[in-house]
């Protein structure tokens, strides 16, 4: 294909990144043929939209293609990286620095192939073993990501040994350039922006989903992407945690409690969680001590944080749960961000199993720390998050969206 130099590409082309996107697209694209170095692989071959994206920086209906296997991209270590889209549309990915090969990938997804899905994966299967045979001697190890049962048997019945490819991916997503923070930064001031917007509206006898509705509004405005759930609840629903936003209306005086979970501007994650009292009141007693639990816990954890201390190390020393909201809690007290949701994924150390993984935190790591504070007793509950930079010296925090002076 014709790959002329550009530094936007579709909807991007309207936009003034803060950064050069090219840089950006290079630095992914070598993180993850580093990993495959390292494990003496031939290649990648990505199904995931977010691995995708990573590696090249290329986006066609995310949602959609997150359930279906309709776009796929090979990533040769020693190589080119060839792009199946979903369908023949070369302008999608005209001037990306980072694709060599485009094509259309043979729909073996029963939803588009119907009869013919086994012989489109024969022919898939076919153009990836001999891309794989051209550039990578006699090496046919490749890291798969996920990819279906009836494709993944013929890929294998062409001679090319599939292994677990997820893992190395998210590692290779783990450490974030100079660039990448920007971007990072950037899609969190439109997510407080957007919980600014919420904040101003929110007043009794608004629902919970047209209080929703504004953070997507403001970050689509501002041109972000979407949002991956639909984490707000009040009152009562708050606790435990997880309800998903309704048509509840928002009474005087109840807690309100969200995670943005919001997908931003090219593509990276704001992920930050607020509570709030609904209306021009005074937070009760009850409320405002599991607040300012919450608002411990996230801070003594931030505290904790710095390179060189190992996964473990950090669950043993983090902030002690007191045991009435053990049972309510949330699932982590630190993750990685960055397109997403990443690794790492840090538990709390009575959760830590016989086996549970360990790694070290490492500068240039972005994180989200969690709290939910809810009592197993009932009650409202309490959600809040902040995201930070791992320094060369400790941790910086990257959200600024007050909490609550209670």
């Amino acid at each position: 294909m014709n790959n002329e130099p550009a530094h936007q590409h579709g909807a991007m082309e309207f936009t003034q990144p803060p950064v050069d996107l090219d840089k950006v697209r290079l630095y992914r694209l070598n993180r993850v043929r580093q990993r495959l170095r390292e494990q003496d692989l031939a290649g990648a071959l990505l199904f995931d939209p977010l691995n995708i994206r990573y590696a090249t920086d290329t986006t066609n209906m995310q949602i959609f293609c997150s359930r279906y296997d309709a776009r796929s991209v090979f990533v040769a270590t020693d190589g080119p990286v060839v792009l199946w889209d979903f369908g023949d549309w070369p302008h999608l990915v005209g001037g990306l620095p980072t694709i060599d090969d485009y094509r259309v990938m043979p729909p073996f997804y029963f939803f588009w192939g119907g009869g013919d899905s086994h012989d489109n994966a024969c022919k898939f299967a076919r153009e990836v073993h001999d891309v794989v045979a051209s550039c990578a001697g006699s090496n046919r190890r490749i890291a798969v990501d996920r990819c279906g049962l009836l494709a993944s048997n013929v890929i294998q019945n062409f001679g090319l040994e599939m292994v677990e490819g997820q893992g190395l991916m998210e590692v290779a997503r783990s450490l974030k350039s100079v660039e990448e923070i920007a971007l990072l930064q950037h899609s969190i001031d439109v997510g407080e922006s957007a919980i600014a917007k919420m904040r101003q509206l929110m007043e009794p006898g608004i629902t919970e989903n047209a209080l929703w509705s504004k953070l997507h509004e403001t970050n689509i405005a501002m041109g972000g992407e979407w949002i991956e759930t639909r984490l707000l609840a009040s009152g009562a629903r708050t606790n435990p945690w997880f309800h998903e936003c309704s048509m509840k209306v928002i009474e005087k005086g109840e807690m309100v409690s969200f995670d943005t979970d919001l997908i931003g501007p090219y593509g990276y994650i704001c992920d930050m969680s607020r509570s709030w009292v609904c209306g021009e009141v005074k937070p009760k007693p009850e409320q405002a001590q599991l607040y300012q639990l919450a608002n411990e816990q996230i801070h003594f954890n931030i505290e904790l944080l710095r390179p060189g201390l190992s996964f473990h190390e950090f669950a043993q020393l983090a902030w002690p749960l007191p045991d009435e909201f053990k049972r309510h809690r949330y699932g982590v007290t630190v993750h990685g961000t960055g397109l997403s949701d990443e690794y790492p994924a840090i538990k709390y150390i009575f959760d830590f199993g016989d086996h549970e993984f360990d790694g070290i935190f490492e500068a240039g790591m972005t994180l989200s720390v969690e709290s939910f504070i809810g009592s197993v007793h009932g009650g409202e509950g309490v959600k809040l998050e902040e995201q930070v930079l791992i320094t060369e010296t400790g941790s910086r925090k990257l959200t600024s969206y007050p909490i609550e002076d209670w």
